[in-house]
């Protein structure tokens, strides 16, 4: 387990955490919501070892971070205009969407049921990062169960030595976790709401229901 201060030196620690990544190992990295504990997407082994730091079952599925808007194309299935719409108006930022993963892709990020959760973070760190890996599973950085870490050290006490890589870029600048909005339906549906206002999200879909 090492921790580098990105905000010092963000180099060493990006360049440390690429190469965990891409060994199969697991990093936590500052997002612009709450910290995120991460692994390659395309690894079935990194993500189960996702699932286990977190004692996260496959029936929640890992969501989905990537570096450009531009990367979904790659994988969903189909992107909807609203989903377009919605992409370029709230990415980055904290929007995750949902929708219907392409069939051909090799990853296993849990009963994900043919769909996906992504989002593309506000956060240099986290963006540079992802330039280089390409898309990462992503989940809060806690134990499940317990509030997701709002700094390096609350990461730390809770995931502890499952992970190999600690990037410390401060308080979380945004305790407030991503808005989830479901567009695989007739209707675009809020899942969770979150730091994206629900009423920023009616100017693009008026009809937009709201999970009680």
């Amino acid at each position: 387990m090492t921790t580098f201060d990105v905000t010092a030196d963000p180099a060493a620690g990006v360049q440390a955490a690429i190469n965990a990544l891409q060994s199969g190992d697991l990093v936590v990295l500052p997002t612009d919501t709450v910290y995120g504990i991460a692994a390659d997407a395309f690894s079935p082994a990194a993500v189960a070892k996702l699932l286990a730091a977190k004692g996260r079952g496959r029936d929640l599925p890992v969501p989905v971070l990537v570096g450009s808007w531009r990367t979904l194309d790659g994988l969903v299935d189909e992107l909807g205009p609203l989903a377009r719409r919605m992409v370029e108006a709230f990415w980055p930022g904290p929007l995750t969407i949902v929708v219907r993963a392409a069939p051909s892709l090799a990853w296993d990020l849990g009963e994900t049921r043919g769909t996906v959760a992504v989002r593309m973070p506000l956060q240099p760190v986290a963006l540079e990062i992802l330039t280089q890996t390409g898309p990462l599973a992503v989940s809060s950085a806690n134990h499940s169960g317990l509030p997701p870490a709002v700094d390096i050290e609350d990461a730390q006490r809770q995931l502890g030595d499952a992970v190999r890589v600690y990037l410390d870029g401060g308080p979380a600048g945004d305790p407030v976790p991503s808005t989830i909005v479901d567009l695989t339906g007739d209707r675009a549906r809020v899942l969770r709401s979150g730091a994206l206002d629900v009423e920023r999200l009616r100017e693009l879909a008026p009809d937009i229901q709201v999970a009680p």
